[in-house]
């Protein structure tokens, strides 16, 4: 067992040390990565703690951060779905899956899917030399959906990685981009503008035996580059470390009846500066909890806080999840999720 561990970490760290060496080597390419609702968080309870949730341990939504959190899942199916509200009346939808067949002696596997709406758009075209028309509407759509594993090695190591098939349709345009004349009655000749990619997660669980102390590591979207048209892009790639806690192991306090979580993580994305995410959530009787997270440095997204209840009811773990962002100039964000375990 200690072969294996020392195997599976010195892959992940290698394709960790790849990965981050790819992103210093190709600071040209800052602010252009392609597909950035990959970026995009979804989950309401992520949210609420500022996205601080590398080193946290989950069920089936861990898929969408760092795979390595759904390897003790405690029950032997968990179900996640919720919606989100993005700027510009952006639509984002997703929902996960994860089995523990034989109380996860064989692992747990899982599927992901993300969906984007975003919404009904004006299709125009030149007309001349100066001029354009509407000619119809239009409306890009987004997909990726993921195949997971994650397997507990130890008492206090645990690794996961997501295989997933990224997708986006701009819809049609007008090949070679440009018409003479439409309104004469002439035709033009369409062309699609889509591109699908396979892209990789891989992370890794710590349990350091100090009281909860965690560590967690995850690199999500690595990819091939992907040509578009003329030019070309990649993903966008994140690096995250992080670590969390529950507080009230410092303190004589039942903890039955109180929890105070503590996540901070420190990412290092492929088209932005290195941020620093910022998380807390107190749990009262193992069933209310309010969150409070920050961001840093970003351009307009602000405090994201949210609240979350749970229960079990005729033997099924139930939960729900709010969280709202302060997004600036733009609409403040509200996010939604509802689970279920069995």
């Amino acid at each position: 067992m200690n072969r294996l561990f020392s195997i599976i970490l010195s892959i992940i760290l290698l394709a960790v040390l790849l990965a981050d060496s790819s992103i210093a080597q190709d600071k040209e390419k800052r602010a252009q990565t392609g597909m950035k609702f990959l970026s995009v968080a979804t989950n309401a309870r992520a949210i609420g703690m500022g996205e601080a949730v590398t080193a946290l341990e989950g069920k089936s939504e861990s898929m969408f951060f760092n795979p390595a959190g759904m390897a003790r899942q405690k029950n032997f199916m968990s179900f996640t779905a919720g919606t989100t509200e993005w700027i510009a009346d952006i639509d984002y939808s997703y929902a996960s899956i994860s089995i523990a067949p034989n109380n996860g002696e064989f692992g747990v596997f899982g599927i992901t899917v993300k969906a984007v709406d975003y919404g009904e758009f004006i299709h125009t075209i030149p007309d001349g030399e100066s001029s354009a028309i509407d000619i119809d509407t239009f409306s890009p759509t987004a997909l990726a959906v993921g195949l997971g594993y994650a397997k507990a090695l130890s008492d206090r190591f645990s690794v996961g990685g997501n295989i997933k098939y990224v997708y986006q349709d701009l819809s049609a345009g007008i090949k070679g981009g440009f018409v003479t004349s439409y309104t004469d009655g002439s035709t033009y000749e369409s062309e699609k503008f889509d591109k699908g990619v396979m892209a990789f997660d891989l992370g890794i669980l710590y349990k350091t035996g100090y009281k909860s102390l965690t560590f967690g590591m995850n690199v999500r979207n690595f990819s091939s580059e992907i040509e578009y048209i003329k030019e070309s892009f990649q993903l966008p790639l994140m690096f995250e470390m992080g670590l969390s806690m529950d507080l009230v192991d410092l303190f004589e306090i039942d903890k039955t009846q109180h929890s105070f979580l503590f996540s901070i993580d420190a990412t290092h994305p492929r088209d932005f500066n290195e941020q620093l995410n910022i998380g807390v959530e107190y749990t009262f009787l193992n069933t209310f909890s309010l969150r409070c997270g920050l961001i840093t440095p970003t351009d307009e997204q602000g405090i994201n806080a949210g609240v979350g209840i749970k229960r079990n009811v005729g033997g099924v773990d139930m939960a729900f999840d709010y969280a709202y962002t302060d997004f600036g100039l733009f609409d403040n964000l509200n996010r939604f999720t509802v689970s279920f375990g069995l």
